[in-house]
């Protein structure tokens, strides 16, 4: 028995210590055009793989995400029915979210931008700035990540909503459900904060029509998109025009339909944006090999698998 690492984008010295720490003597790294037949593989722990890797493993019981994320996985349609696709789930993935979160929405609450802008200019002048509680913050994905934030926006004194595919129930936030009640949620949200996952159903939700449908009474005077979520949940000539044209006054971005976001993109000169590489939930990559490793550990002595993913709903 053995378990394949296959990690795009990353170097193997981030991630093969921490296994051979944790599963030593059985862990190999997966090297991108290697064309052998490894019948001895039974988990594979990947970010990215090829899609020519899943044929290579044929005896594979379960294959593990390194990261949020699945579609890297799915996307491939080589990885058979019976297999599970596990995907990370940990409390430092959903506490770093919710700092990022509340970091943004905090930073547009009490423009940011504006005031680094003068710091940079000698200039002094104060401006009126509206409270926490005259925001009204709506989360767009209220799975394990999403609901720290809410809680966590809660705490500050945000007002917060939350829209998700079924109904969720979290205490002092109105909740709304499915496309039907998405434009009533949106009609009441000035920062839009989108931790969705990347679906056939959230494929480009975010675009011109929906931006045009958040609210513009606010006390922002205009609506901000956060987007922590998957890039292709975003249009990203959509959100570009939005942020240029003023129908969006301000972002935050963490991801884009294509990345590393080019030099070239307008969005890295864009003065009322805010943009990370994809790190909002950054893994510590110890925390992510423990969550594996247990998870190997527990379906070895014959326990279910945790946080599997449900291919139908895409997560």
């Amino acid at each position: 028995m053995s378990v394949l690492v296959s990690v795009k984008g990353d170097s193997r010295d981030d991630w093969m210590p921490h296994f051979e720490r944790g599963l030593p003597g059985e862990t190999h790294h997966w090297d991108d055009g290697a064309q052998d037949v490894l019948p001895d593989v039974d988990y594979a722990m990947v970010w990215g793989p090829q899609a020519s890797l899943v044929a290579r493993i044929p005896n594979v019981k379960a294959v593990f995400s390194l990261g949020a994320g699945v579609d890297h996985i799915l996307n491939l349609g080589t990885v058979p029915l019976h297999v599970p696709v596990v995907r990370y789930v940990g409390e430092d993935l959903t506490l770093r979210m919710g700092e990022w979160v509340a970091q943004h929405c905090l930073m547009h609450l009490r423009q940011h931008a504006l005031f680094d802008a003068q710091q940079r200019d000698g200039f002094w002048k104060q401006h009126p700035q509206p409270g926490a509680r005259d925001v009204r913050v709506g989360i767009m994905g209220l799975g394990v990540m999403g609901t720290h934030a809410a809680r966590v926006l809660k705490t500050i004194g945000f007002t917060v909503r939350g829209w998700s595919r079924s109904p969720k129930a979290i205490e002092g936030v109105d909740s709304f459900a499915g496309m039907g009640e998405l434009d009533a949620f949106l009609a009441q949200t000035d920062i839009l904060v989108a931790i969705l996952p990347h679906t056939p159903e959230t494929h480009h939700l975010i675009d011109r029509a929906m931006l045009e449908r958040l609210a513009r009474d606010g006390a922002l005077a205009g609506p901000v998109l956060l987007n922590a979520g998957r890039g292709k949940t975003q249009l990203d000539a959509d959100v570009l025009g939005a942020l240029q044209d003023g129908t969006l006054k301000a972002a935050s971005l963490d991801v884009f339909e294509t990345e590393p976001l080019p030099a070239a993109s307008p969005f890295w000169r864009l003065p009322n944006v805010f943009i990370t590489p994809h790190a909002a939930a950054w893994s510590d990559r110890r925390d992510v090999v423990a969550y594996a490793v247990r998870q190997i550990a527990a379906h070895r002595q014959g326990r279910a698998l945790e946080n599997v993913v449900d291919r139908a709903r895409g997560y």
